[in-house]
């Protein structure tokens, strides 16, 4: 058994570890490209939603390094996520690729059928096994920290792209630990290096938070490098959704204790209920941003994704309360590299003007209160913008 999944942003490195870990053979379909997105749009509906056509383009690459079974996850509730599966088994049959697919659905609807599952995957004792499953989860939140380290560097180094490369070859590095003890290590070394990177001094820069469908938010090639256009824009880019909240939200079933956002809290009284995929979450995001002082929001989706249209339709009364801009891009195989560079420069320019034009209120605020200590003058200003 040869097993192979489909990429989402830095998932591979997750996965591979797992599932080596309980003895399989893991061929890790090459990084998506647009030779990927061509593979999945030849051949996937032309109403089905971006994911589903690279995932596609993923399996067809991998069946060409030899792999015969597909792991995926399934899902629950208005996201289509829950027909993948379905829709590219007959899809692949019909080409005449030879797969076998097993579907993890969310353990609290098949708590049973999940370990069933595992039980049929798994090749070695279940001690090795779990261990495995633990480096993973370990690899999984290094990969984040170190992540959300280069999203404070992009758009203050002195030499851009220095945080990027570093990055990738911790990657490597972090895919060949082979316990926890080598991947704290690794991780003790690159934030050394990412902390070496010279700094460019001009001024402040911009924070813009980034809510979305989870697919179109992780991975680069359908998001065109969203986040390095913004970095080369002066824009430090804030994010809630992470590879580790993903596994704890769906497969640990938030057991576990993760500083992060919670939704079922903050996107009441705009959004009062789960909608499918995460149109919850991308509500309750912007709500959290707009709170800790993001100067704009930014939303992905795929073309007609439902839970972000209806995430999409609460987000004008989430600006109108919060006082945060908010845009909303949606993504399929149509999007133009030079179509979304100009959008994204009109929006940091929007949000430039914005914050400069605040900072003169504050400071004109600040004359007209007089002798007021600095402190006295920020602490009204974060009520304010709390409200």
């Amino acid at each position: 058994m040869k097993v192979t999944f489909p990429h989402m942003g830095h998932l591979w490195l997750v996965l591979k570890t797992a599932l080596e870990g309980i003895g399989l053979e893991v061929v890790v379909p090459p990084p998506c490209t647009r030779r990927t997105l061509e593979l999945g749009v030849r051949h996937a509906p032309e109403s089905a939603c971006l994911p589903l056509k690279v995932n596609l383009g993923n399996f067809l690459e991998a069946k060409e390094l030899g792999a015969d079974t597909i792991v995926m996850a399934g899902g629950v509730g208005p996201c289509r996520i829950g027909y993948y599966a379905q829709v590219q088994r007959e899809i692949l049959r019909d080409i005449g690729c030879d797969y076998e697919m097993v579907v993890f659905e969310p353990p609290d609807v098949h708590f049973s059928e999940v370990w069933n599952k595992v039980k049929y995957l798994n090749r070695r004792p279940w001690q090795e096994g779990v261990r495995g499953v633990i480096l993973a989860w370990q690899k999984a939140c290094a990969v984040d920290s170190l992540e959300q380290e280069v999203q404070r560097l992009r758009p203050c180094e002195a030499k851009p792209g220095q945080a990027d490369a570093i990055f990738q070859r911790a990657l490597w590095e972090l895919d060949g630990a082979g316990s926890r003890k080598e991947v704290k290590k690794i991780v003790k070394k690159v934030q050394g290096e990412l902390a070496a990177i010279p700094r460019n001094p001009n001024g402040p820069v911009l924070r813009v938070g980034i809510v979305g469908e989870i697919y179109t938010v992780l991975e680069p090639l359908v998001n065109l490098n969203i986040e390095r256009r913004l970095g080369a824009l002066g824009v430090e880019v804030v994010r809630g959704l992470f590879l580790s909240r993903w596994i704890n939200d769906n497969l640990f079933k938030s057991l576990l204790s993760l500083p992060g956002h919670h939704p079922e809290k903050t996107a009441p009284p705009f959004l009062n209920h789960f909608v499918g995929g995460h149109g919850w979450e991308s509500v309750g995001d912007t709500v959290t941003f707009a709170r800790y002082g993001c100067d704009g929001v930014i939303q992905l989706a795929p073309l007609t994704c439902m839970p972000e249209i209806v995430a999409h339709s609460v987000m004008p009364a989430v600006q109108e309360a919060r006082g945060i801009p908010v845009m909303t891009i949606y993504l399929d195989e149509q999007t133009g590299e030079a179509g979304l560079q100009t959008r994204l420069e009109a929006f940091v320019d929007m949000l430039r003007w914005q914050k400069g034009r605040k900072e003169g209120f504050w400071k004109t605020r600040g004359k007209r209160w007089g002798n007021v200590p600095e402190a006295r003058i920020t602490e009204r200003r974060s009520k304010e913008q709390a409200r």
